[in-house]
C-alpha cells in the first residue's frame, strides 16, 4: 500500500492543472534546490530584493549582512533532529523517534558563498522574478513571529554561518522537510508530485512535471 502511496504523489502532478501564466521571457531569476539522501534545502541568490526580505533574521544571529555572501540557504524541519543532528555522526535514538512521530518545527536559515553548481545534490530552477517573490513571500509566512519578528532558538546553530528559528506548523514523517520544500517550490509555479516525502522522489517528480 505505501508503494502505491508514495508511487502516486510522484507521478501525480500538483496542481493537477497549473493556471495559465507569461512564460519566462524577460526578467528572469534563478533559485537552486539542494538535497542529500535525507533532505531538501532551498538557495536563493543573495540580492537587494533577498537581503530587504530576510533582515529580520539578522538580528536572530544569521549573518546576512556578512561581506562574501552569495546565497541564503532555509529549509523546514523537525525540531529535536534537525537542532541535535549537525552530521551523520550525531544522530541519537531519541530524536530519530521524534522526526519519526510528531515533533515542533524550525526553520533553519544559513549562508554561504559560492557553491558549486554543477555538483549533483545541486538543481538550477529558472523562474521569473514575480514568481520568485512569491516564494519569498511564502517562505516568510513559514516563520513563527512575535511583535512582527521571527522567533530565533536560543543558542541553536551549527556555526558561525546560520541560525534557527521556530516554524509554523507540526512536523511528522508524512509531512516533513521535503513536503515543505515541494510546496514552497509551487508558490513559485513549480509543478512538483502530490506527495513527495523523500528527496529522490522529490527530484523525480520535478523531472516529470517541471521539467
Amino acid at each position: 500500500m505505501l508503494i502505491i502511496l508514495v508511487a502516486l504523489g510522484t507521478l501525480l502532478p500538483r496542481p493537477l492543472n497549473p493556471r495559465a501564466e507569461a512564460s519566462l521571457g524577460g526578467e528572469t531569476a534563478e533559485i537552486l534546490l539542494l538535497a542529500n539522501p535525507i533532505h531538501t534545502d532551498i538557495a536563493l541568490p543573495v540580492d537587494d530584493e533577498v537581503r530587504a526580505a530576510f533582515a529580520d533574521l539578522v538580528p536572530g544571529g544569521l549573518p546576512l549582512d556578512m561581506p562574501g555572501v552569495d546565497y541564503l540557504i532555509i529549509g523546514w524541519g523537525g525540531r529535536s533532529f534537525y537542532i541535535e543532528t549537525p552530521t551523520w555522526g550525531d544522530i541519537r535514538p531519541l530524536p530519530v523517534f521524534r522526526a519519526l512521530t510528531v515533533d515542533r518545527s524550525v526553520l533553519h536559515a544559513s549562508v554561504a558563498g559560492p557553491l558549486d553548481l554543477q555538483h549533483p545534490s545541486v538543481r538550477r530552477i529558472a523562474i521569473t522574478e514575480e514568481r520568485r517573490r512569491r516564494m519569498i513571500t511564502e517562505i516568510r509566512g513559514s516563520f513563527l513571529r512575535e511583535d512582527g519578528m521571527p522567533i530565533a532558538v536560543p543558542g541553536a546553530a551549527y556555526g558561525l554561518d546560520d541560525a534557527f528559528f521556530e516554524a509554523r506548523g507540526a512536523f511528522n514523517a508524512l509531512v516533513g522537510c521535503n513536503t515543505w520544500t515541494a510546496a514552497m517550490l509551487r508558490s513559485a509555479g513549480i509543478r512538483t508530485g502530490w506527495w513527495t516525502p523523500m528527496p529522490q522522489l522529490l527530484d523525480l517528480s520535478l523531472h516529470l512535471h517541471h521539467g
